[in-house]
C-alpha cells in the first residue's frame, strides 16, 4: 500500500472517532438537559425507592409482603417515577340523593 493511501486510510478512521466521540458528548449534554427538566423526587433523592416500614419496626428480621424480604418499597411520594411531579389520579364522584 502506498503512503498516500495509507494516510487516506488514517485520516477516514481519526474521523469517524471523533464524530462518535461527538454523538456521545451531545448525546450525554441531551440526557443531563432532560433530568434539569423533570425535578427529583425530595423523598426517595430519585432512586424510587424508600426504607419500608417493616425494617422501622423489625427486631430483627426484615421482609414484608409488600417489599417482600428486599426491605424496600416504592416511594409513595413519586410512585417510583423518581420525578418531583405527584402521580396523578382520577376520581369519580356522582351525586346521590
Amino acid at each position: 500500500m502506498d503512503p498516500i493511501a495509507l494516510t487516506q486510510v488514517a485520516a477516514m478512521g481519526v474521523s469517524v472517532l471523533a464524530g462518535a466521540v461527538l454523538v456521545k458528548q451531545l448525546m450525554k449534554e441531551a440526557s443531563m438537559m432532560g433530568s434539569e427538566r423533570t425535578p427529583r423526587c425530595p423523598v426517595c433523592n430519585g432512586s424510587g425507592w424508600v426504607k419500608c416500614l417493616c425494617s422501622q419496626w423489625s427486631d430483627g428480621d426484615a421482609g414484608c409482603r409488600t417489599c417482600h424480604g428486599s426491605v424496600r418499597m416504592t416511594c409513595g411520594s413519586c410512585g417510583g417515577t423518581r420525578t418531583g411531579r405527584p402521580i396523578s389520579v382520577r376520581i369519580h364522584a356522582s351525586r346521590s340523593y
